[in-house]
């Protein structure tokens, strides 16, 4: 809490993966004025700090096969409730008086924690920010392991090099279906490009030149459409952008592999997130070798995550009437270029919202962030101030229709893009100038005439 200079207001903060808070991000907040909190849910982890985002080993079961029902629980929803009212008494206490206005901020397992406040504790904050929100639990998390069971499917563990080759070229397909080739893909539902129409082309691996492969181009391809199972979708893939394979990175991608030093002879490196949800919550062996773990196998244990869980953390549920009543109000942004969590979950969410609800952009809105990695990174413009948008809204009823992101300079000048995120299911459309000022583009149904990309003769 900041000892002088309290701006009034109370901040709750998120976490990201198995991590229900840290640390680190409650001294930027107290220096903004926040009287700021967050959460360990219970299982504080000693060690490192990468281990308590992601894994949950050490707090997920009471015995070999026993699941701590009451830990997860606890992380899911619970200590969110709990984190907020004795944050609110402390506040009280220490300033003499009750915030003015409470606002949540959190991305990932934070932007989860923001919606399940949302929906289960709708009187806790007046303002919520939920960036590529971790919901919908229950089926995307061991859905991250789809592109490692393709793998086991094919017989054929890719190298990194290989998978980047074919997303670069599904990159250079599409970039220019929004008007603009700027290497990002914001036209992300445009872009149909197949990996097999490049199968056989040569490709760079560390000096290596090597061809694409039949079974790399087949296990991209499921990549990016998503679980499949008798015809039907289980889930979402992601976008042609998404980073499949990137080093170095602790979580990587989801077609991440671990190769010798000629980047040959590889294996399949599972998200680490998913690897302990599968193992200690749905086959609820820690010992569960899932290299055995066959399509079938697969896909069954989907089915029993969501039976199991759904009501627990899946942070999924469209009616979000009793936070409209309460007069708060949330944004959400995902970036398009995510690629750990399906941005395609968040605008299905919003569509099940405003299914129940065709005004719910009064108190909600969508936006999507082409190019933007999960959170941040990638080539796309990211939303930096959309806090304030947040508050604008709830202190002053601005309500954003368009969210200002810029990104980094390029790297060898000093050149910034600047994009506008329109309203979902708006799009940013060129309209002509310079491509890298905001000034050059306005909100629209679509990008205009430009729609057709050559995806290429698949020869799967």
């Amino acid at each position: 809490m900041p000892l002088e200079d309290w701006n009034g207001n109370f901040l709750g903060q998120g976490g990201g993966g198995w991590a229900a808070g840290s640390e680190g991000n409650l001294a930027p907040a107290v220096a903004r004025g926040y009287a700021a909190v967050n959460t360990d849910a219970g299982h504080t982890f000693h060690g490192d700090p990468f281990k308590a985002v992601g894994s949950a080993e050490s707090w997920a079961q009471k015995s070999p096969g026993n699941v701590d029902w009451p830990l997860l629980q606890n992380f899911a929803s619970i200590s969110l409730d709990d984190m907020t009212h004795i944050g609110k008494q402390v506040v009280e206490a220490f300033y003499g008086k009750e915030p003015k206005y409470s606002y949540w901020h959190g991305c990932s397992t934070g932007g989860r924690q923001g919606l399940m406040q949302a929906q289960r504790y709708p009187s806790n904050y007046d303002g919520i920010l939920a960036a590529a929100p971790a919901i919908n639990w229950q089926t995307f998390v061991p859905s991250e392991l789809w592109g490692q069971v393709l793998m086991k499917v094919e017989d054929y563990y890719p190298p990194g090099c290989e998978v980047q080759a074919i997303q670069k070229a599904a990159i250079e397909a599409c970039d220019e279906l929004d008007g603009v080739k700027d290497g990002v893909v914001a036209a992300a539902n445009l872009c149909h490009f197949d990996a097999g129409s490049i199968v056989g082309t040569e490709y760079n691996c560390s000096g290596d030149i090597r061809k694409i492969s039949k079974a790399a181009a087949r296990i991209v391809n499921g990549a990016w459409k998503g679980p499949v199972r008798n015809g039907k979708q289980v889930w979402f893939g992601l976008t042609h952008e998404a980073a499949l394979a990137v080093e170095p990175q602790p979580l990587g991608g989801l077609l991440q592999t671990e190769c010798d030093e000629q980047n040959k002879n590889c294996k399949g490196r599972r998200m680490p997130i998913s690897a302990d949800w599968f193992r200690l919550y749905l086959a609820k062996d820690p010992a569960y070798d899932l290299d055995t773990m066959n399509e079938e196998d697969f896909f069954n244990l989907i089915h029993r995550s969501q039976q199991e869980y759904t009501s627990i953390i899946g942070t999924d549920d469209p009616d979000l009437s009793q936070f409209r009543a309460a007069g708060g109000k949330m944004i959400t942004w995902h970036g398009l270029a995510d690629q750990l969590i399906f941005p395609h979950g968040s605008a299905n969410y919003y569509e099940r919202v405003l299914e129940l609800d065709p005004e719910a952009k009064d108190f909600y809105r969508y936006f999507e962030a082409p190019g933007v990695g999960h959170c941040a990174g990638g080539p796309g413009a990211l939303p930096g101030n959309v806090f304030n948008d947040l508050v604008a809204w709830v202190e002053e009823g601005k309500a954003p229709d368009r969210v200002e992101a810029s990104t980094d300079p390029i790297e060898g000048s000093d050149t910034v893009l600047y994009r506008p995120l329109c309203l979902y299911p708006q799009v940013a459309a060129y309209q002509g100038g310079d491509p890298d000022l905001a000034a050059s583009f306005k909100c629209a149904a679509d990008f205009g005439s430009k729609k057709a990309t050559s995806s290429g003769h698949s020869e799967l």
